[in-house]
């Protein structure tokens, strides 16, 4: 027996140390190759437990019962493909004949866009919101971030402004980590027509402009506004959003849309070869630069404008002034070539 043990070329450890050291160099040559191999057959599952880690790291949102919550809203209202439709917004945006009430009606008078309402998610930003949502909408999310009280009208660049739509850029990465697509609009956009028919494939992240004067939708110098984003879930949005989310750190006192105008041609959009593309203001205006066709108009946001009243008041004409277009006959409207009404309180 001793000659066959010496035979076999392993030599038997003598002690316990020796007998740890040998069952450490097995564990290791059977546990390194496995998750080299499952890190190669499963690199977005990886990335995801990255990206995770760097959500726990950096999210206003608890990684505990709120993330539970959100996926089971995401799940429940989510479209074949895993997209959704995010708004979010606060109690003066919420309340009873505010904004909240113009944008749901612009689905239902829509063109094929009633059906859009089942994958719509409205994020609250205060419980007042959230309890309004519930009230006149199905799928409802209650952001939480703590220490924060978004209830007040957020004034561009005052107050809780800041806060408040950066945390908007975080709910859209929490989303994207999920494995959900998303298409994001401010709850100040009328939606007159189905957007996804006017969207591009093949680009990862599309974003509407305050001004499409370049006529490319390749071109980084457009100004976009990021009130209304198509963004498909991969491994491109997922860094690109954390890298956009973590450069207010970078940029303090910027607005998200002043820091994705410094970094969107920036050396680390090429490095991770994300795809941007600018959706022309013919099919996606607004009042900074409003569609002049309303027989291609698919949007139609309140932006250039200041004061909730004010927005109110000109989205409600946007909405009477569909209806008249709508009811005109289908040989005049072939041809019609009328124009807006509004603004006018937005001036």
């Amino acid at each position: 027996m001793g000659r066959t043990s010496e035979a076999s070329g392993v030599p038997k450890p003598t002690s316990i140390f020796g007998q740890v050291v040998m069952l450490g160099i097995l564990f290791a040559l059977i546990a390194v190759p496995c998750f080299i191999f499952y890190k190669d057959a499963y690199p977005l599952r990886c990335l995801h437990i990255s990206s995770q880690n760097d959500l726990r790291e950096s999210s206003p949102l608890p990684l505990d019962n709120e993330q539970v919550e959100l996926e089971r809203v995401l799940k429940v209202a989510s479209m074949k493909d895993k997209t959704v439709i995010l708004t979010t917004l606060n109690e003066a945006w919420a309340a009873p004949n505010s904004i909240l009430d113009l944008f749901l009606e612009s689905f239902k008078i829509g063109e094929n866009t009633e059906n859009l309402l089942n994958h719509l998610v409205i994020i609250a930003m205060d419980q007042r919101a959230y309890q309004r949502c519930l009230e006149v909408h199905p799928h409802c999310y209650a952001l939480k971030v703590e220490g924060v009280d978004f209830t007040v009208e957020a004034y561009f660049m005052k107050g809780n402004y800041l806060k408040m739509v950066w945390s908007k850029i975080d709910i859209q990465r929490s989303v994207l980590q999920m494995g959900y697509n998303f298409v994001f609009m401010d709850a100040d956009i009328m939606l007159f027509r189905n957007p996804f028919t006017r969207f591009y494939e093949d680009t990862d992240f599309q974003i509407s402009c305050d001004n499409y004067a370049l006529n490319n939708s390749y071109d980084l110098n457009n100004n976009p506004n990021s009130g209304f984003i198509y963004a498909k879930s991969n491994h491109r949005t997922i860094q690109f959003y954390k890298f956009w989310y973590d450069s207010r750190i970078t940029y303090p006192n910027q607005h998200d849309q002043g820091v994705l105008m410094t970094i969107k041609s920036g050396p680390f959009i090429r490095e991770i070869a994300l795809t941007i593309r600018f959706l022309n203001t013919i099919y996606f205006g607004g009042f900074c630069e409003p569609s002049k066709d309303l027989n291609q108009v698919c949007t139609m946001h309140a932006n250039c404008c200041m004061g909730v009243d004010a927005k109110i008041h000109d989205l409600g004409i946007l909405l009477d002034d569909w209806r008249s277009y709508k009811s005109l006959s289908p040989s005049v409207l072939s041809s019609w070539k009328g124009t807006w009404n509004a603004p006018q309180n937005c001036r």
